[in-house]
């Protein structure tokens, strides 16, 4: 293990020292958040696929292809989908808005009513997307060097809170440029053709398994659409895709390099399904699905080749993690905190201080350092993200849960404001509240992984957008107008951008608005 220890020892250096490098570029809250909004098709689309295809994209969906066969594609499918339907229709609005968080875009387009109840709902969903893809270090540092699952979570965390807290997005990015090569290499071009002839050929695999193992359909229908609600519709509104495509210099850029990134997903999907097919054959008796990808790097390649391929699942770890790490740190230091901090300015009669969401401005009127606040929040977060992963085991169930919240509170809000003008912020308020409680109340009752839960969230969600919308006055004309400037790219017109994003490092930004 010599040589697949050095491959790992060089990768893991190799990720610190980027994060250091990073951390020259990041001057500015808008280099440190969105890498400038400078990424080119080249860049955008290879760091969209790192983050997206993660831990349980790779490691999870290495397990439902063990389980499922070809079928235990249809997740990963799924969000390649959902990608490809953002990339295509979406994309080009969201980065001419030119704001930070989704939380920011609903405060836009409902009049400032919507944010901090929302703010929240994607936090959790960011921290527990981040905590899915830690959980993963432990089954990877578990094979590379026998390490207590603990300490293998303890010390694949700290690297990725180390380089995200550095550089920020620009270190993220740089790192998910390395992470997506090396996945590619060593997933795609080295595992799965070695997986494929490790288990005889398809025809040994077809002979060897039950003909469900290669039925389209095998993981069942219904699983099929719960995925389609969860991880296309997640795609569409999460706050670590989003603050990806705010990254793009321009709509071309956004919408090309995520169509391409989709695609690429696609192929990802069908991998790791072929992967886990093969590791069945292989190995027909493990103790856990979610234990098919480990074993058959360890016993099925070659020594230098297995240190590649495990360095392409940290690597699929990683992007996931740095990406909802700065994600949910964003969301907390923007959308919660700021607002929160605004509220008790308002109470306090002793301060001068601007107050509100903005808080660009410290108390004697000097500027706050926002690069320093991101990294303490990100430091923060990274933090809390471990400690959770200590205490949970499920790698797909985590990210159940993320999605389920994600998708029950925030998906009718989110596509409402975009498609209907006649949504309101009490519509919107009502729909993140009723669709929140309704899938948390379900997963408590009957079960994480249970299928209700999104589907009885979604429907009470949507019930409440339209109902309460239309039982109040319609949003104002003058935000209306604001949003609509925005979202053609005409931000002078529209007046002032969104509070929480107007602080001095904004403006100042040579890429910014």
């Amino acid at each position: 293990m010599a040589v697949d220890y050095a491959v790992i020892v060089l990768y893991l250096a190799g990720m610190l020292a980027m994060g250091w490098w990073g951390m020259r570029r990041a001057t500015s809250k808008s280099d440190f958040l969105v890498a400038g909004r400078r990424l080119g098709p080249a860049m955008y689309s290879g760091t969209m696929a790192a983050i997206v295809l993660g831990g349980a994209s790779t490691i999870g969906g290495v397990g439902l292809g063990y389980r499922y066969g070809l079928s235990g594609a249809w997740m990963v499918f799924t969000i390649g989908l959902g990608l490809l339907a953002l990339s295509v229709f979406f994309s080009a609005r969201i980065a001419r808005l030119k704001v930070y968080t989704v939380s920011e875009m609903l405060d836009l387009r409902y009049g400032g009513s919507a944010g901090l109840i929302s703010g929240v709902v994607m936090w959790a969903y960011t921290l527990m997307l981040a905590v899915t893809s830690t959980l993963a270090y432990a089954t990877i540092f578990d094979v590379l060097f026998g390490l207590d699952r603990a300490l293998a979570i303890i010390l694949g965390g700290a690297i990725v809170v180390a380089y995200s807290t550095l550089g920020g997005m620009w270190s993220i990015t740089l790192t998910d440029m390395v992470q997506f090569v090396v996945k590619t290499i060593g997933v795609l071009l080295l595992l799965l053709p070695i997986a494929v002839i490790k288990a005889g050929g398809f025809a040994e695999m077809k002979a060897q398994l039950p003909d469900d193992y290669f039925a389209p359909l095998g993981i069942g229908g219904q699983t099929v659409f719960t995925y389609v609600l969860i991880y296309s519709f997640g795609m569409l509104i999460g706050q670590d895709i989003w603050q990806r495509v705010f990254t793009a210099r321009g709509d071309r850029v956004a919408r090309l390099g995520g169509t391409a990134a989709g695609t690429y997903c696609l192929v990802y999907a069908l991998a790791g399904a072929v992967i886990g097919t093969a590791a069945k054959v292989l190995y027909p008796h493990l103790g856990s699905p979610d234990d098919a990808f480990a074993t058959i790097v360890k016993d099925a390649l070659p020594v230098g080749v297995r240190g590649l391929v495990l360095a392409a699942a940290l690597s699929a770890v990683m992007s996931t993690s740095s990406g909802a790490l700065i994600a949910c740190a964003t969301v907390a230091n923007n959308d919660i905190w700021a607002r929160i901090r605004g509220v008790v300015r308002r109470q306090s009669p002793a301060t001068d201080a601007p107050h509100g969401p903005d808080a660009g401005h410290g108390g004697a009127g000097e500027p706050r350092d926002e690069v320093r606040g991101n990294r303490v929040f990100i430091l923060l977060m990274g933090l809390a993200v471990i400690v959770i992963a200590l205490a949970l085991n499920n790698v797909v169930e985590a990210l159940t849960v993320a999605y389920n919240l994600l998708v029950g509170g925030l998906l009718v809000p989110i596509l409402g404001g975009l498609l209907w003008k006649r949504g309101t912020g009490a519509g919107a308020l009502a729909s993140v509240a009723v669709g929140g409680l309704t899938v948390v109340g379900l997963m408590l009752s009957l079960g994480v992984l249970a299928n209700e839960p999104i589907y009885y969230g979604l429907l009470a969600s949507l019930v409440a957008y339209v109902a309460v919308s239309l039982a109040t006055r319609p949003t104002d004309a003058a935000v209306l107008d604001a949003w609509r400037a925005r979202l053609a790219g005409r931000p002078g017109a529209a007046g002032a951008e969104p509070s929480v994003a107007s602080g001095p490092s904004a403006t100042t930004s040579p890429a910014g608005r």
